[in-house]
């Protein structure tokens, strides 16, 4: 089976320095890795289109920079992006169009599809390849995921994408959701990992087994949190598999040693204890830095605020309710955190 492969070390990455990658970094990159056979580089703040601001943080460059900075040295890959309707508008849409962006990922909450019609919409009038994303996905029973991806495909959406954004799935979750979306929507499936529990090349590998044609993977696993989906060791396991990628590994291996400065390859990814702990609750891992800064200035151990957030269901776009926990958490003496398989919805 052929799977294509999703690039968003430039778009999920950027959340992992504060949205700072330089038009050069993206430059660099996108020159770098275009002869390597994938078949999306995705670009932009770390939230997508439009979502640079204060509360989610201030990109280095504007989309338009970063966009048009990208589609100069892409002639082989496609350029993706993301959007979230709310933080994008439908003139970010446009503007993208004007651009040359190739495959526009249109996003919501897992539960909150409907949100993104206007946007898949207009995309697929103006003949553009759209993909429909639910994120946060581990906070929604498989049944509940596909009666919101046929809301998207109903709307024109080429493809799906589920997100694991939260890193709290296991290769079972993989299995289950994927496989029903796959054997059921008609259109192709992918999936988008993180790493918070180590897990993402195992659950990668289970979505392909279930079905999915499409697979995320990042340079170093430079992203969010934990990071993401390893990108050349995912290629080069779904070869062993027996998976088509199109991909030239040992390019992508190059790929690494060229840009010895860039920060995907200069920050070593790992598995930290405040990461291992968001992907236990099934907190967003874009959460990290400001947990990390809100415990800091308020005196509260991370895992407090996780367990707070998990309670309270936070997911992307919520990070105000970061402050508001550690600040209610700061009054009060810290309590035994309840597991998150003991009565936390995760």
């Amino acid at each position: 089976m052929a799977i294509a492969i999703h690039d968003p070390t430039l778009r999920d990455g950027n959340h992992a320095i504060a949205h700072t990658l330089s038009l050069d970094d993206i430059a660099a990159y996108c020159q770098t890795v275009d002869d390597c056979g994938l078949d999306v580089v995705e670009v932009g703040h770390g939230n997508g289109l439009g979502a640079s601001s204060l509360q989610l943080g201030m990109a280095r460059h504007a989309d338009r920079e970063m966009l048009n900075t990208a589609r100069a040295n892409l002639t082989r890959t496609k350029l993706g992006i993301h959007a979230i309707p709310g933080f994008a508008k439908i003139s970010d849409i446009k503007a993208a169009i004007d651009i040359g962006v190739d495959v526009f990922r249109i996003a919501s909450h897992c539960t909150e599809g409907d949100l993104t019609q206007s946007y898949i919409e207009y995309a697929r009038s103006q003949d553009k390849y759209v993909q429909g994303v639910l994120m946060m996905t581990h906070m929604a029973p498989a049944d509940v995921l596909l009666a919101q991806a046929q809301r998207q495909v109903s709307y024109g959406a080429n493809a799906i994408v589920l997100m694991d954004s939260a890193g709290n799935y296991d290769p079972r979750d993989t299995r289950v959701k994927i496989g029903l979306l796959a054997a059921e929507l008609g259109v192709p499936v992918g999936f988008h990992a993180h790493n918070n529990l180590g897990l993402a090349i195992a659950n990668s590998v289970a979505a392909a087994e279930a079905g999915a044609t499409i697979l995320d993977g990042t340079l170093r696993g430079f992203g969010a949190g934990a990071g993401n989906t390893q990108l050349e060791v995912l290629c080069a396991v779904l070869e062993r598999y027996g998976f088509e990628t199109g991909t030239d590994v040992f390019a992508l291996c190059e790929a690494v040693e060229a840009l010895p400065d860039l920060p995907p390859v200069q920050r070593r990814t790992i598995v930290g204890t405040s990461n291992l702990i968001s992907g236990i609750y099934g907190v967003c891992a874009g959460f990290e830095k400001h947990v990390t800064r809100a415990a800091q200035d308020f005196g509260v151990a991370p895992r407090f605020i996780y367990e707070e957030l998990s309670r309270c269901n936070a997911v992307a776009g919520q990070e105000d309710l970061i402050i508001s926990a550690a600040a209610r958490l700061s009054k009060s003496a810290p309590q035994t955190p309840t597991h998150p398989r003991e009565g936390v919805t995760t």
